[in-house]
């Protein structure tokens, strides 16, 4: 009795563990679901001239690259004529970034460089010192530095060998930021949260876990996507730990029941609060195949010596040989129809996804034809979630 009775209550510990495990599962830190209003990235682009390639740079044609060499060396007190400088190895391009927020003065962050003319690759080449600007027109980084495009691009006479787009490249960390975004952090009265997917059940939910955290009524959600924080008064020169704190908590998000087809890649995901009504699915492929064989009656070797009316001889392969020099094409087209046996399975009213996608499985569905019966299942008013189609 005792082994049994120990095995009884490690088995009772065991399933305890596990639905604990199964409740913690679905519930997230705020800031995986969250953002901090006022911390933003800002996008920032920049134009400049990638310069060391070996004759893949634009042609001659382009006339915005040519200028640019022009105007970069008389800055450096080096005058040209427009008319000579007939160059290869150069290449106008458009340099973007993304600033994170908080970055100071001296940080690096990479950039993506894009040739806009007509260059062949820019594979190898090094980004000429390029001013980065905002949207507010001042510029906030200065790129520089030798380009990766993580390919190649090979060709001699007709034949070509390529790796990627060599026409795009990076820079790791090729961008020094020279102006902070202006943006304070401390001594703020309210922190505001923005939800990346808005739902009132999570806004809910993220403002009940602030609450019962600080013990206090101080965060109320303003509509489906803002829960607004009240900091307290002592907390307000310490808001780092503060926020850090809040971020951390868990929740568990709520979103509406959706399923979700890519009819290119053939990707089924439906999400875990579908519900199906009680219905009745029988799935069946009906498939005709036609094909058609070809029978060619060669005349007999010595054909000359073959008496009229003689009857055809067989040699091996399978081919006729008809007398009197004559070849006979005959074709015999054969049709099979081949129908697929389905059983009718139940679904009873309130099934989960779970419960579905076992009941499919049973008469051996593709993901090509859940698609089908899933609209069809919708199209009867039995299932309970948006479809939609990428």
């Amino acid at each position: 009795m005792k082994p049994l009775r120990a095995a009884c209550i490690i088995f009772g510990i065991i399933t305890a563990f596990l639905s604990m495990s199964a409740n913690l599962a679905y519930a997230v830190r705020i800031k995986d679901i969250a953002e901090i209003e006022g911390m933003r990235d800002n996008q920032l682009m920049g134009y400049g001239i990638v310069a060391g390639l070996n004759g893949t740079g634009d042609k001659d044609q382009a006339e915005f690259p040519v200028r640019s060499i022009v105007n970069m060396l008389t800055r450096m007190g080096v005058r040209v004529n427009r008319k000579d400088v007939k160059v290869k190895n150069v290449a106008a391009v458009i340099v973007t970034a993304t600033l994170p927020p908080f970055s100071k003065p001296g940080n690096h962050i990479d950039v993506v460089v894009s040739s806009i003319g007509d260059a062949k690759s820019i594979q190898g080449g090094t980004l000429l010192q390029t001013p980065l600007w905002a949207a507010d027109g001042k510029v906030y980084a200065v790129a520089q530095g030798p380009v990766s495009i993580g390919g190649f691009s090979a060709s001699k006479g007709g034949g070509k060998s390529q790796k990627n787009f060599p026409t795009v490249g990076r820079v790791p960390s090729g961008a020094i930021v020279e102006r902070p975004v202006p943006f304070s952090f401390q001594n703020h009265p309210f922190v505001v949260f923005n939800l990346y997917s808005p739902d009132f059940t999570t806004a809910h939910r993220v403002a009940k876990a602030i609450n019962t955290y600080m013990g206090q009524n101080a965060a109320y959600p303003l509509d489906a996507d803002t829960i607004r924080v009240a900091v307290p008064v002592a907390l307000r020169s310490h808001l780092v730990n503060f926020m850090a704190d809040l971020e951390n908590l868990e929740v568990t998000p709520s979103s509406p029941a959706r399923v979700v087809f890519n009819e290119r890649t053939g990707t089924v995901v439906i999400g875990q609060d579908v519900r199906i009504s009680t219905v009745a699915v029988s799935h069946g492929n009906l498939t005709v195949t036609i094909k058609e064989k070809v029978k060619v009656s060669q005349p007999a070797p010595f054909a000359s010596k073959v008496k009229e009316g003689a009857p055809p001889t067989q040699v091996p392969g399978g081919i006729t040989m008809a007398p009197g020099g004559q070849t006979v094409v005959t074709k015999q087209p054969e049709i099979t129809v081949k129908e697929e046996k389905r059983k009718l399975i139940l679904l009873k009213n309130g099934a989960t996804i779970g419960e579905l996608v076992d009941s499919l499985n049973k008469i051996g569905v593709t993901p090509r034809d859940l698609m089908a019966i899933l609209q069809a299942i919708k199209a009867a008013g039995a299932l309970h979630a948006k479809l939609e189609i990428m």
